[in-house]
């Protein structure tokens, strides 16, 4: 399990570091405060970034990791990550009629507590 977390967590540092890269080293996306990169639309916010990220974990799918990991910072992207598994634990929940504890010790393939 320990692990999982590790190589997740280095995929994002290592997104964050590419994107730094590419920006020329700047950590802030190669801009200044609320200045808009040319050719695109909008900035991406942390929970769009957390869905990207977490879909393309689930499908194994590394582009779109890093591309999710390099839209905003390593600390908003855990964060909106903790968001979403605690919102898709709650909703499973609610579906099955269980505590989020079970449904949450389920998916990690606890042992009932």
């Amino acid at each position: 399990m320990s692990e999982g977390i590790r190589k997740t967590w280095g995929r994002v540092l290592a997104g964050t570091r590419a994107q730094a890269r590419r920006d020329g080293g700047r950590t802030d996306g190669g801009r200044e405060e609320g200045e808009r990169r040319p050719g695109r639309k909008r900035a991406h916010n942390l929970f769009e970034a957390a869905a990207v990220y977490v879909s393309g974990c689930a499908e194994d799918d590394q582009d779109r990791i890093d591309e999710a990991a390099g839209w905003v910072s390593p600390e908003a992207l855990s964060f909106g990550v903790n968001e979403l598994a605690c919102r898709a634990v709650i909703a499973l929940a609610r579906e099955r009629g269980e505590s989020p504890r079970t449904v949450a010790r389920e998916l990690l393939g606890l042992p009932p507590a």
